[in-house]
């Protein structure tokens, strides 16, 4: 068969089978020349000699009798050993069972279906990737297992769908022959046929045309249909082989898969969940420090602002405005001029004051010296 990466249909590899099966050009000739011998020397039978009828009568029963016999054998014993090798890959194999069980598995450990952020009591009790990993390291000694067993399937499917290559090219070869006897037998039938309608219109002896008729052509006709009965069956066979070699085939690919792809999927994930969860404790840490960090920010901000603004205002108004000076300056003026108003005004008093005790100081004076004399007079 060619190579093809598409799945194909039974009939698709039937239709294969019957072009691989079928004579090429080169021995579609040989085989015309083999019938156009064959029945020349059927036409040319003398049905006075009995052994010649005899042996002519004997070359038609066995013609393709012992393909069909090897052929039936073949299929009797594929239908033990195909039905006894599909166990290995069906619903119920080791193969498909330990897929089924790896899916389960797998399924169970996504790291994707896991709460690693959850909260609240059971979150705080329980830290859920240390939870994770424990339940990891527990189904990976299953996983390990189930590769074991996939790879003892593996090697399984392998040496089936060498036996059953080995078988199927036999029955292949078979088939061929079985092919090219139908193809031999149909055109003996067909130049027997003509001929025979030949010697009819040349009015040839009836008794000769009946034996060939009957005897000859009437048995190798059936033969021609037994074989392609035997044709179809061993097609199916074929088919049959091909069907359970392909899905042998899938399920080592699904071995591989499994353990190449999936599995490392499985592990790249676990180790991803990890550093993400790390990752997500860090940035937690991070947005903490940040929240911190700005609402220092924000604070000192609001500090500067309220505090600038009170500086600003009190720097204002700390500062003596300009009618307080002028005013300020206005009271001084007013005061000095009081004051040389008052001196302007308090001189003449003062004169007058003076004046008036220095005569005060005057009439003392005479009085004290008054005294002083009556004492030395001893008055």
């Amino acid at each position: 068969m060619s190579f093809t990466m598409d799945v194909a249909s039974p009939e698709e590899i039937k239709a294969v089978i019957e072009q691989e099966v079928k004579p090429v050009p080169e021995e579609e000739a040989r085989l015309r020349e083999v019938a156009e011998s064959n029945v020349a020397a059927i036409m040319e039978l003398d049905l006075e000699s009995g052994d010649k009828r005899r042996d002519m009568l004997q070359s038609i029963e066995s013609f393709g009798l012992n393909t069909m016999r090897s052929s039936a054998n073949k299929n009797a014993l594929l239908q033990v050993s195909v039905g006894n090798l599909s166990k290995t890959g069906d619903e119920g194999g080791q193969v498909a069972k330990g897929l089924a069980e790896l899916h389960i598995q797998l399924k169970d450990l996504d790291p994707s279906l896991i709460d690693f952020a959850k909260t609240g009591f059971l979150g705080k009790l329980f830290n859920p990737l240390r939870a994770y990993f424990l339940k990891y390291q527990k189904a990976d000694e299953v996983i390990a297992d189930i590769v074991v067993s996939l790879d003892k399937g593996k090697a399984t499917l392998t040496n089936d769908n060498t036996t059953l290559d080995i078988e199927q090219q036999s029955l292949r070869d078979l088939t061929k022959k079985i092919q090219k006897e139908i193809q031999l037998g149909a055109m003996m039938d067909e130049s027997i046929e003509a001929q025979i309608e030949v010697a009819k219109a040349q009015n040839k002896d009836p008794e000769k045309i009946r034996f060939i008729t009957e005897e000859v052509l009437f048995p190798l006709r059936q033969r021609v249909m037994d074989l392609q009965q035997m044709l179809v069956v061993n097609q199916q066979g074929i088919m049959a082989i091909e069907v359970v070699i392909r899905n042998n085939k899938e399920l080592i690919r699904g071995v591989n898969r499994a353990k190449n792809v999936t599995i490392s999927a499985l592990k790249i994930s676990v180790t991803v969940a990890s550093a993400l969860y790390n990752q997500r404790i860090v940035l937690k840490k991070i947005e903490l420090l940040n929240q911190t960090t700005n609402d220092l920010i924000a604070g000192t901000s609001k500090m500067l602002k309220q505090q600038g603004a009170d500086i600003h205002k009190k720097s204002l108004e700390t500062n003596i405005s300009a009618d307080t000076l002028k005013q300020a300056f206005s009271d001084v003026m007013e005061a000095l001029d009081s004051i040389s108003n008052y001196k302007q005004e308090a001189l003449p008093r003062m004169r007058q004051t003076i004046d008036q005790f220095r005569e005060m100081a005057d009439n003392g004076e005479k009085q004290i010296v008054r005294l002083e004399k009556g004492h030395q007079l001893g008055l």
